[in-house]
Formats: C-alpha cells, structure tokens, sequence
C-alpha cells in the first residue's frame, strides 16, 4: 500500500478558531485536515503551514502542516487521502498522474485536484567565469554536472533538459552547499540549480569567484516548453551581483493541491480564504507574490476540483470543462 512506501510523517495542528462571516453549506466538511509540505525549514513547509493556519482560523477546521518527501510524495497523501490538501510542482505531478512515480510505479494518481497557483521554481546553470562557460550549448561533452540532491525537482527535470539539447555530461549529486565547494574546489564544471531565486548558495560563490550565469536562448525555451511542463522566466537584473541584465530561463509552477473528494463548499471557501487576502499571503512568505488570481493558467497537469474551478471561474478564468474534475 502507499502508506508502507511513504513511511511515517510528522503531524503539527494548529486549534482552529471560528471565523466565517456568513452562512456557508458545511455538508460533509473535514472535522480537521492536513497539507503535505516538505521537509522543516523549506520554503514548503513555510508556506504550507502558513496557509494551512490562515485556512483553519477563517473556516474554523482544525488543520496543520505534515512534514513530507516533498512534491512527489504529496501527491500520492492526496491522492490516497492520507493528506486533504497538499502542494506538488508541475513535473512530479505530471508523472504522478500518468501512473509513473517512483513511490509507486503503475498508479495512476488521478484523485488529486487543483486548488490554486504558489510560485515558480526557476532552472538555470552556473559556472566558473574561468571555464569560459557562457552558454549551454558551450558546456564541453563530458562535462561534470552537478543537480542538487537524488530524485529532487532539479534532478529529475534538469538531466533530461540538457539531453534534450544534446549536451552529454556526467551526473552529479548532493546537497546545493556541497556542490558549490565542488565547483569552486574543480570537482566539477557547472551547476544545474532548480530552486526559487535567488539562491544564497550562488551569492557565496560570488564573494569569492567571478561566476557566469547561464541563461537558456530564446530557442531553447521554445524548446524546453514544449517538451516539459515548464514555462518562460526572466531573473531580474540585479538578482546576482554577477546579472547586470535579466537572463532568460525555464521555471516549473509549483501549485497547491487536494484531494478530489472534498466536498466542493469546503474547497470553495479555503480557495476564496487564499486568493482574496495576498497581503497575509505575503506575510507567510514573500513567494506569495505570485499567488493571485492571474496565474491560474498556469496549471496545465492537474484536473481542477469543482470548488477551486468555481471560485476561479466567478472572478474571470475560463477553465475548460475537461480541466475539471
């Protein structure tokens, strides 16, 4: 069963307190429910347990923050039901859908639904200035990669990125700190990062390494965006010392998710709880500046639940009825 491919997950609730301002249809409500996150201290799990709280004080639910493996094995809580909501990236949930995760090859996991849009986790290359790296398609064959831990977002999406654009490398693993030494100490030659920006791990490199930030071409994420669940993004100048102008990358949409089950009421006002008050949002984590109403279409995996679609179509998108679940 999913569960015994899980492994244990670590509950915080959170006492709800009472909050709706008017009459809603609580038919078949949760008496109290959990979003999967990740692991303490990242971005997920900030964001998630914020979001969580804010939901369990308007609606007066019991909820809470589950510490998790991340996107992956969100999405296999939520599909289960072990998890009512959670937050997943495109790619893991692409493949969780088509039955291809690696938690549990063969299952298609089409019970999760989607509930609103998060922020972007951008993919772009570092190198040395001393390698005469400037570009992508410049990286020598059998150049040393690194791409972040095993079975991460990077590491999963990255590899197939550059072997798409016919770049032939060797693969590398572990922890962003670590591979920042290795690209100083020579160990190897680029660094595929996959991780909001900007990363603290790249402004360290800076202060003691004259580094290139590698933007993809204008072609290449025509490319990439039609082959992945990826789409365009600029790094603002400024992001680095070392970007003097904005430099062209591919970024996979993280998005909040739940289970399909739910009852449509309840999704309804959780989606309304979320997107009409950015400002606490922002307060959670400053990511949440990108989760209001106009990136809904960003979602172009996950079938919407029928509460979230509701919500999304009465302020103005127009989500397609086989995008609904």
């Amino acid at each position: 069963m999913i569960k015994s491919i899980l492994g244990t997950s670590a509950i915080a609730f959170v006492a709800a307190m009472p909050a709706l301002a008017q009459e809603v249809d609580r038919t078949g409500w949760p008496t109290s429910f959990t979003v999967g996150t990740a692991s303490q201290g990242g971005t997920f799990f900030v964001y998630g347990s914020g979001y969580a709280n804010l939901i369990s004080e308007e609606l007066g639910v019991t909820g809470g923050a589950e510490v998790t493996g991340g996107p992956m094995q969100n999405m296999a809580l939520v599909h289960t039901g072990e998890a009512a909501m959670g937050m997943t990236t495109m790619g893991p949930a692409q493949v969780s859908i088509q039955g291809k995760s690696p938690l549990a090859p063969g299952l298609e996991m089409t019970n999760v639904c989607a509930h609103f849009p998060m922020y972007e986790t951008p993919f772009h290359a570092v190198a040395l200035s001393s390698s005469g790296i400037t570009a992508l398609s410049e990286i020598p064959a059998g150049s040393r990669i690194g791409f972040g831990p095993a079975g991460s977002t990077g590491d999963t999406y990255f590899p197939e990125m550059l072997t798409a654009l016919g770049i032939e490398y060797e693969r590398r693993n572990g922890g962003w700190n670590d591979l920042g030494g290795q690209l100083q100490d020579g160990l190897i030659d680029v660094i595929g990062f996959a991780a909001g920006v900007p990363i603290p791990q790249v402004a360290e490199l800076e202060a003691s390494n004259d580094v290139n930030i590698i933007e993809f071409t204008a072609e290449e994420q025509a490319m990439m965006t039609s082959m992945f669940p990826v789409s365009n993004f600029d790094i603002p100048a400024g992001t680095y010392a070392s970007l003097t102008e904005p430099a062209r990358a591919v970024s996979m949409w993280n998005f909040a998710i739940v289970n399909c089950d739910l009852p449509e009421s309840f999704v309804y006002e959780a989606t309304r709880v979320i997107m009409e008050d950015n400002a606490r949002m922002m307060q959670i984590h400053s990511s949440a500046s990108t989760t209001i109403f106009e990136n809904w279409d960003k979602n172009t995996v996950i079938p919407w639940h029928p509460g979230a679609a509701r919500w999304f179509t009465e302020n103005g998108a127009t989500i397609s009825a086989d995008m609904i679940k």
